[in-house]
């Protein structure tokens, strides 16, 4: 078959791949993206997205199951499994519909089926052969799995099969507690399953702040779930009726388990060994700009590694269509600005250093801290737990990293990376006025409290 030739091809439709190839043409380049299985990716289809359908049907059902609380009745509050899922798979099927449009209004080419590299310059998708000046590879990655810890489907699951389960578990065990294992836990625990989280490290979620986790560690054992950190899962015998696990050495029954163990790039039979592409630990090894150590191949998003964000791989797509059309205003990716978010209940932000890396790092410190239960907004909603935590540089007031857990906090946290983006100081911030009543208010009282100025705690 004859070859067809672009400007830029993009392997991988998730939301770095998308997301590059709307900015690429608005560049005024001829783009083909190249998607093996749904446009959207992983995030659109069986992550981002879906998860937090099937968590807004928890949250619901907790508020009913609490109506009392608010002066409300609601009597027993049952849910349907199936529509739970249904409604979810909706959602990400409406969104999926959503790139397609967004594909034919700037004109992209989407071609479906598995690609591989041929050369720096040259794609081979089944019979089709795409040649294009520059190439991104934005493949993502999948569930990582160990050979004693591997996913059936039926009783072990993978985050996959836990967004379309075949049963309600009993007894769920989540092997994991990084923002997956978490999420998925909050989900179950919320629909009236018996939880038990497992983490290898000291302490759950072990990316964020110590305080943060402490937090979390403390509200989720409040509502009912069971956590066990220092402890790893040495073997899990699957039968018919359910799931035994070796823990520590010791046995424990599930009807269900959950592996969140972290993710694998997606690598494998690109072709990248041929044309001598560096990857470390499996990920594409890359700059700042996205580029990889053979010229013209690009790499964005989780297939490049940590942090495994949407938002990042979205924002990492842009820099590098940037950095190829040759733009005056293209900027390297800062990583240090980068938010995270974990959407159980309570939610989970933040963007920057925790305190323990600030003083790892030389810094001389001031950590300012504000609870919910000092706003008035939060406590009139019904959600007076929560915590929100400020580190500054002692000596330039500089926002080296911004700490929340609590209701809405994975909406509040973008004040604080738009403060570290724009560079602002501790005192911008405190001068900054913040509307009353809100959560928002929080955020300036921690500010205020880093210099001993708090005014409601």
């Amino acid at each position: 078959m004859s070859t067809e030739t672009f400007d830029l091809a993009i392997l991988g439709s998730g939301p770095g791949g998308y997301v590059a190839a709307i900015r690429a043409s608005q560049l005024g380049l001829k783009v083909a993206i190249v998607e093996r299985e749904r446009l959207g990716g992983i995030c659109l289809n069986w992550g981002c997205i879906p998860t937090k359908a099937l968590l807004r049907s928890a949250e619901i059902k907790h508020y009913m199951d609490h109506a009392s609380a608010y002066g409300l009745s609601a009597g027993d509050v049952g849910f349907d499994l199936a529509k739970v899922t249904e409604r979810s798979r909706k959602v990400a099927g409406q969104l999926n519909q959503g790139v397609k449009g967004l594909m034919k209004k700037n004109k992209v080419t989407v071609v479906e089926g598995v690609a591989t590299l041929v050369s720096a310059t040259t794609v081979k998708v089944g019979e089709r052969t795409l040649e294009a000046k520059d190439i991104i590879i934005a493949t993502g990655a999948r569930a990582r799995e160990l050979p004693h810890l591997k996913a059936d489907g039926d009783r072990v699951w993978t985050y996959r099969h836990a967004m379309v389960p075949p049963a309600m578990p009993t007894d769920l065990l989540v092997i994991g507690s990084g923002a997956i294992g978490i999420e998925f836990a909050s989900f179950y625990s919320d629909m009236g399953a018996k939880v038990t989280v497992v983490e290898m490290l000291d302490r759950i979620l072990p990316v964020e702040d110590a305080d943060i986790s402490a937090f979390m560690d403390k509200a989720l054992k409040k509502q009912g779930m069971a956590i066990r950190t220092n402890a790893s899962v040495e073997k899990l015998d699957v039968k018919p009726d359910g799931v035994t696990a070796t823990i520590n050495g010791e046995q424990q029954a599930f009807s269900h388990v959950i592996i969140a163990i972290g993710i694998a790039p997606n690598t494998e039979n690109l072709g990248l060994e041929a044309l001598g592409v560096k990857t470390d630990r499996g990920h594409i090894a890359t700059d700042e700009w996205g580029r990889t150590n053979v010229p013209g191949i690009w790499a964005i998003g989780d297939v490049t590694g940590a942090p495994w964000l949407a938002h990042k791989a979205s924002h990492e797509g842009i820099v590098a269509v940037e950095k190829i059309t040759k733009q005056s205003h293209a900027h390297p990716m800062d990583k240090s600005n980068i938010p995270g978010c974990t959407y159980s209940r309570p939610q989970v932000a933040s963007v920057g250093l925790t305190e323990a890396k600030a003083r790892d790092a030389g810094f001389s410190v001031k950590v300012g801290r504000f609870p919910f239960i000092g706003n008035g907004k939060a406590i009139a909603l019904g959600e007076p737990e929560g915590l929100v935590k400020t580190v500054f540089d002692a000596e330039t007031g500089a926002l080296l990293g911004a700490h929340m857990v609590g209701a809405e906090v994975t909406e509040l946290i973008q004040g604080y990376v738009i403060a570290r983006q724009c560079e602002a100081t501790e005192a911008e911030l405190m001068a900054t006025i913040f509307p009353h009543p809100t959560l928002s208010e929080m955020m300036h009282e921690s500010v205020l409290d880093a210099y001993g100025r708090a005014i409601h705690y």
